[in-house]
């Protein structure tokens, strides 16, 4: 199978057009038309759906080649970093995924430690949720990862690498009382929570059925900050972590709530793919992110 040819398809596959995928390699509509059709005819398959009033879809011999077309190419990338990775340190790129929480208040200070030891190499942060980001290190587009969300994805081995404090949060002048609440009060309010597949939505989920809380998902945002100033504006109650509430807490713009017997904390994780060695560059990241007592401050 020819590999360039096949490289066309998948970006005609990707971009859901061929002008969107000429455009993104910098050819010609034609090149890439007349390569998809001569990869076709070499596989005697038709991948592509063609004819008026069809619009533009792979046809079931064309998502098939897809998603091995996706593999082949994880696997290419995998190769090329591994090869580079024996140039050490001086010199290349590094790319971390980070969930939204990890990205914005814990990852920042390890980044600039990094930078400080290898002015050389350059960093990079791709920033999704919890979901997003597994699905970039298993395409081998991130070097590691660091999550707030539980991952069970046997492809992925799956460090602890510190707490998260989180807080149950109302507005300051809301009615709830400034004692404990019980669950029954909580399964009562109007709860704003983080989109499906977020860390953040696991950890309130994960509260919820430990202390039968029937918190359905009034509204959903795919943003702490966005939600906390939701709450803060006296609409709902939310779960979220520390660090991103600390500050309108201490101005009181927040008010946190005690439920008894709850622990609100959860761990953050560290996530690299099993069958692709560390390169160096991603191995000195981890050696500052495991460091205990290192130069890096954390967020209070």
């Amino acid at each position: 199978m020819n590999l360039h040819l096949l490289r066309l398809f998948v970006a005609v596959a990707e971009a859901g057009s061929f002008s969107r995928a000429a455009e993104g390699l910098w050819i010609s509509q034609p090149a890439v038309s007349k390569g998809v059709r001569e990869l076709e005819h070499q596989l005697d398959l038709t991948l592509i759906e063609r004819g008026p009033g069809k619009g533009f879809g792979l046809t079931e011999a064309g998502a098939s080649l897809f998603t091995h077309a996706r593999g082949i190419f994880a696997m290419e990338r995998a190769a090329l970093d591994d090869v580079r990775a024996r140039v050490g340190v001086q010199r290349g790129s590094l790319t971390v995924g980070a969930s939204t929480t990890v990205a914005s208040y814990w990852l920042p200070p390890y980044v600039a430690a990094f930078c400080a030891a290898y002015p050389a190499v350059v960093p990079r942060v791709m920033v999704g949720n919890t979901q997003w980001v597994c699905e970039q290190l298993l395409e081998c587009r991130i070097d590691l990862a660091l999550v707030e969300g539980r991952v069970e994805e046997e492809r992925i081995e799956v460090s602890e690498w510190k707490a998260d404090p989180l807080t149950l949060v109302v507005a300051t002048d809301s009615p709830l009382p400034r004692r404990a609440v019980t669950a029954e009060v909580l399964g009562r309010q109007n709860w704003i929570l983080r989109e499906a597949g977020s860390g953040t939505r696991q950890a309130t989920e994960a509260l919820c059925a430990a202390h039968g809380i029937a918190a359905l998902p009034w509204m959903e945002m795919a943003s702490n900050e966005a939600i906390a100033r939701t709450v803060a504006s006296g609409v709902g109650v939310s779960m979220l972590p520390r660090v991103v509430v600390a500050d309108m807490l201490a101005l009181g713009t927040l008010r946190e709530l005690k439920l008894a017997g709850a622990v609100l904390s959860r761990p953050l994780y560290r996530l690299a793919l099993k069958s692709r060695p560390l390169a160096p560059a991603a191995l000195k990241m981890v050696e500052l992110l495991e460091r205990k007592g290192a130069s890096a401050r954390t967020p209070r």
